[in-house]
């Protein structure tokens, strides 16, 4: 791994961290103001502060960033950049307003259209997921646990170091389980329980988890689960961060359509249906 591109992982996991704290905040605070956006879609004062502290964080490199809350770039600018950061803030905004916790902050960057590095940071359980396609995927259980909470964000361990405190991914589980799919706490589907119904007759007993945001996609590359389908629309923030972190750990990310590999920068940025599991 060459040094700039573990600057780049390590500041991306400052700054999700750091903005999953000013989430916190706002989580934590008993006065929760939610708007809406022109799509209808909820917004809060803690979408906003976690985008501008991300921002902040890795303007400085010269890439260029996609965020969900700065979406209105133009193609004919976005389709000349080979790389690039994609932001989600905070994915899982109604699992944030229904304070159930099941949200998360996600930075990847995507190089010519493929995401070769990620990170999910899971505010309310302090759970750190990261990746490089060269290095593979880790998970922190803790992140203040391993000490690294009470540094200051340029303080903060070596990524060596860091990686030697990780659980490498997959994580080894019970054999036995029965075969396990991930689906949307928020969005089912019926398109969803036709293909759970499916893999019922298939593998006979079959464990559904239900969840909210990239952490569908974390549980599949710990090897928790099997299967995460989504049968559903999401947009290429939601995914790009969980897609490195699921292929640095072996899983495949495919189109549910043709099989082929999920793809970013499109002139749309609404992804179509997919999948993903384990090999």
């Amino acid at each position: 791994m060459i040094e700039n591109r573990a600057i780049w992982l390590k500041t991306a996991i400052t700054c999700a961290v750091a903005a999953g704290k000013a989430i916190l905040e706002v989580y934590d605070s008993a006065d929760m103001v939610v708007e809406k956006k022109a799509d209808n879609s909820p917004l809060t004062l803690a979408d906003r502060r976690s985008h501008d502290i991300i921002v902040a964080g890795i303007a400085g490199f010269g890439i260029p960033i996609l965020s969900e809350e700065g979406r209105n770039i133009p193609f004919a600018e976005r389709k000349q950049w080979s790389r690039m950061w994609i932001v989600d803030p905070l994915d899982g905004t109604k699992e944030f307003i229904k304070r159930n916790g099941e949200f998360t902050v996600n930075i990847a960057l995507a190089e010519s259209g493929r995401p070769t590095m990620g990170v999910i940071f899971v505010p309310a359980s302090d759970t750190l997921y990261f990746a490089d396609l060269d290095l593979g995927a880790f998970k922190i259980d803790s992140w203040e646990k391993i000490g690294a909470g009470e540094k200051k964000p340029g303080e903060m361990d070596d990524l060596e170091a860091l990686v030697e405190k990780a659980f490498r991914m997959p994580l080894r589980h019970e054999k036995d389980r029965p075969f396990t799919i991930m689906g949307s706490r928020s969005h089912a589907t019926p398109e969803l329980e036709a293909y759970v119904e499916t893999m019922r007759h298939h593998y006979g007993e079959v464990e559904f988890i239900s969840s909210g945001s990239s952490l569908k996609i974390c549980l599949v590359a710990e090897g928790r689960a099997d299967v995460y389908p989504r049968l559903g629309p999401t947009m290429e923030w939601d995914t790009a961060a969980g897609q490195a972190i699921a292929v640095a750990s072996g899983a495949l990310v495919v189109r549910h359509d043709d099989g082929s590999v999920l793809a970013y920068n499109k002139e749309n940025l609404l992804n179509p249906w997919f999948i993903v599991k384990r090999p």
